[in-house]
């Protein structure tokens, strides 16, 4: 039991004490709210608010694309990008660790796209264990409203842990979620840390 609790800890978000965040608002609303005020419809127009909506909502309102690793230690030619779009490919990376090099520098990107109205307070957390080692990271993807494009952030900027004792298999858990703790994505990866890519 201690363990569930531990899990839920794990991915409680770092707020700030006494924050209580305003209720979420429609497309629409944020279109007509102080409609005559042209500096607030200069930033409507910014976040794609100026349009009329049509938007296709047969999709959920945030899809998580893809994870990628990066170093410029990787051998030429060579990248490591997780597909997240697809149930089978998030349950090969829970069962198939990815190997990457000790020590080596790396930067973890997240790829997602706003498909209809806006997400706000969207937040990366990603927790990482090892026996009695565990070590979470919390980075914030922002709020955004529909883009036909996708969006990519850097979640990680860091250096793999490095000598013998660092060696060996990671368990993973990463998740999307928004301001209202809406979980977009919830997936399991494993990470082996190894002499060499």
């Amino acid at each position: 039991m201690a363990e569930k609790h531990d899990e839920v800890d794990d991915f409680a978000a770092i707020n700030t004490p006494g924050y209580k965040p305003a209720a979420g608002k429609s497309v629409d609303e944020y279109r007509e709210l102080d409609a005559g005020d042209e500096s607030l419809a200069r930033w409507k127009a910014s976040l794609g608010l100026g349009t009329a909506s049509g938007e296709d909502t047969s999709q959920p309102k945030l899809t998580i694309l893809s994870l990628e690793l990066t170093s410029p230690t990787l051998p030429e030619g060579r990248s490591i990008k997780l597909d997240l779009t697809s149930e089978s490919q998030r349950e090969h990376y829970k069962n198939n660790p990815i190997q990457v090099k000790e020590g080596a520098p790396y930067k973890a990107i997240i790829a997602y796209k706003v498909n209809h109205s806006i997400v706000t307070g969207v937040r990366y957390i990603q927790v990482i264990k090892r026996s009695v080692v565990k070590e979470k990271v919390e980075a914030m993807l922002g709020s955004y409203s529909a883009d036909p494009n996708p969006r990519f952030t850097e979640v990680i900027n860091d250096e793999f842990p490095s000598g013998m004792i660092a060696r060996g298999t990671y368990k993973v858990r990463s998740k999307v979620i928004d301001l209202d703790e809406h979980v977009w994505l919830d997936w399991e990866w494993q990470l082996k840390i190894a002499k060499d890519w």
